[in-house]
């Protein structure tokens, strides 16, 4: 997935009272691409970094709190943990107003930025992102947490079968060499490497009234298989914030920037084209 390249040439910075390592390459004006929960910097480096060099921008990846080699200090990490390590991080390499595109918990550290830091960014675009818990997202963040605070460690193989079920879609789950693939992939990651602390961060409470002060143009990219983001919750974002439309991609789960990425591109690119 693109790592061997990315932690050849990690660069570090201290921000924040954290080490977090990063990746700053191609040419032309800077995106920045927040990872989510549990992914490290090179998540973006297969697809969408190409992409976006291509179209004339540099990119910046890094590593978040608890992802090797940025440093993992004990105990439970906040949203707002997060959002104070990338503003650093922004401020650290001169990157502002830039432009962004955050995933997951990318996105909501992202959308934070937007609400109470403007000058910061420049325009975003946030991808399987939601405001707001409903019950069932809810119940499953309470559960994992549940797990994490039990000691419990589940095998390997057991985490990666969950994960591809969660994550992807059923035309992806419906590709027995697609499925195989990503079973190896995810099982040898599974090697207890992430700090546990970034599960606490999904506990961020309702935001939607804070996203109508968001004064950047934002683009919401959903996915229509996606268990874990859904797309109504997706809407909402987009409903919330002044300046910004929404983009549904078929048959895509929550990885779906992996699954999907020749669309995903585009609507990352096209948007920032214009923004």
């Amino acid at each position: 997935m693109g790592g061997a390249d990315y932690r050849h040439a990690t660069d570090f910075v201290t921000t924040n009272g954290i080490r977090l390592a990063y990746k700053h390459s191609g040419g032309g004006e800077p995106v920045l691409l927040i990872a989510g929960s549990g992914s490290a910097g090179h998540f973006w480096t297969p697809h969408q970094t190409p992409a976006l060099h291509a179209a004339g921008y540099a990119t910046v990846v890094f590593d978040n709190r608890g992802i090797p080699p940025s440093e993992a200090p004990a105990g439970k990490y906040s949203l707002a943990d997060f959002v104070a390590d990338t503003k650093g991080l922004i401020e650290a390499l001169d990157l502002a107003p830039c432009r962004i595109v955050g995933m997951s918990l990318g996105s909501m550290i992202a959308q934070e930025l937007a609400i109470d830091h403007p000058e910061l960014v420049r325009s975003a675009v946030l991808i399987a992102t939601r405001a707001r818990a409903d019950a069932a997202r809810l119940a499953q963040t309470e559960a994992e947490i549940a797990l994490v605070e039990s000691g419990v460690r589940l095998p390997a193989a057991y985490e990666a079968a969950t994960t591809v079920f969660k994550m992807f879609s059923p035309s992806t789950l419906d590709d027995d060499a697609a499925v195989a693939s990503w079973l190896d992939v995810f099982e040898m990651s599974g090697t207890g490497t992430v700090a546990t602390g970034q599960v606490w961060a999904d506990l961020a409470g309702d935001r939607r009234a804070a996203l109508r002060r968001v004064t950047a143009p934002c683009r919401v990219v959903t996915f229509t298989d996606d268990l874990i983001t859904p797309p109504h919750l997706g809407a909402e974002v987009a409903e919330a914030i002044p300046l910004c439309d929404l983009v549904e991609i078929p048959d895509g789960g929550h990885l779906g920037c992996l699954e999907r990425p020749d669309a995903v591109n585009a609507a990352i690119t096209e948007f920032f084209d214009h923004n």
